[in-house]
C-alpha cells in the first residue's frame, strides 16, 4: 500500500479520475475517497495531513509516558481534502508489553475506520449498542465524548467508536487486553488547533498497524 493510492474500505488499487469519471474508483466499491500513500512518521508528514484535512486529526495530548507518534494517514484527494484521518501511537501497555493505538476520524460512508477495526463497514452504527451506557468516555477538544465497544471486532484488538464534533471517531487498541488504556479518560487534541508545541512531538518507527490489509467481507 505504501507509495500508491488505495481504497479505504478494502485496500485495493483505485483508478484515478478520468474521461468517464470525476472520482476515484474501486472495482468493488465504486466511488471512494482514496487512502493516501503511507509514509514514515515525522512532524512534516503530520503537518501535511493536518494542513489539508476537512476532519479532525486526533492525538492524545499529552502522550502517555513512554509513548511515541508512529504514523499518520488520510483519505481524500487534493480536490476534496482529507475526509478521514488516522493517527498511530505506540508505547508501553497498561498491563505490560507493547501497545498500539489508532485514532480514526472520518465522515459518514468513508469506511476507513471499519477497515482498521476489522469489521464490516462502512460506519460503526450497526456495531454499537447505544441503548446501553458507553464503556469509554474521552475528552475530545474539551468536549465529553462517549464511545461504545464494537463487540464483533477480531479478538486481537479492542475497538470503540462514537461521534466527536459530528464526525465518527474510532479508537482501536492492540492487544485486546490493552483496551483498558481507554478507561482512563484520555484527552484528545485536534491537531488543526495545535500550536508550536507539536514541533517537538516524539516520533518512533512506522507502526505496522497503520499498514492495513483488506477486511474479509468488508463493505
Amino acid at each position: 500500500m505504501r507509495g500508491e493510492f488505495s481504497c479505504p474500505k478494502c485496500g485495493s488499487k483505485v483508478r484515478a479520475p478520468g474521461l468517464f469519471s470525476d472520482s476515484w474508483q474501486c472495482s468493488a466499491h465504486g466511488a471512494v475517497h482514496p487512502l493516501q500513500p503511507i509514509i514514515p512518521p515525522s512532524v512534516d508528514a503530520l503537518s501535511v495531513v493536518v494542513g489539508r484535512t476537512e476532519v479532525p486529526v486526533w492525538m492524545p495530548w499529552p502522550l502517555p509516558v513512554g509513548w511515541l507518534f508512529t504514523g499518520v494517514a488520510a483519505a481524500g484527494d487534493e480536490r476534496s481534502g482529507g475526509r478521514a484521518s488516522v493517527i498511530a501511537c505506540s508505547g508501553p501497555g497498561p498491563l505490560g508489553g507493547a501497545c498500539d493505538l489508532l485514532l480514526i476520524a472520518e465522515e459518514l460512508g468513508v469506511g476507513l475506520g471499519a477497515r482498521y477495526a476489522g469489521v464490516a463497514g462502512p460506519d460503526p452504527g450497526p456495531h454499537l449498542a447505544t441503548e446501553t451506557p458507553p464503556q469509554v468516555k474521552m475528552l475530545a477538544a474539551g468536549r465529553p465524548t462517549p464511545l461504545w465497544q464494537v463487540t464483533d471486532a477480531p479478538a486481537d484488538r479492542a475497538v470503540f467508536a462514537g461521534e466527536a464534533m459530528g464526525i465518527w471517531l474510532w479508537a482501536v487498541v492492540w492487544p485486546q487486553a490493552s483496551g483498558v488504556l481507554l478507561y482512563d479518560e484520555l484527552l484528545l487534541t485536534d491537531l488543526r488547533d495545535a500550536g508550536s508545541e507539536f514541533d517537538l512531538l516524539p516520533c518512533g518507527a512506522l507502526s505496522p498497524r497503520i499498514l492495513t490489509r483488506p477486511v474479509p467481507g468488508g463493505e
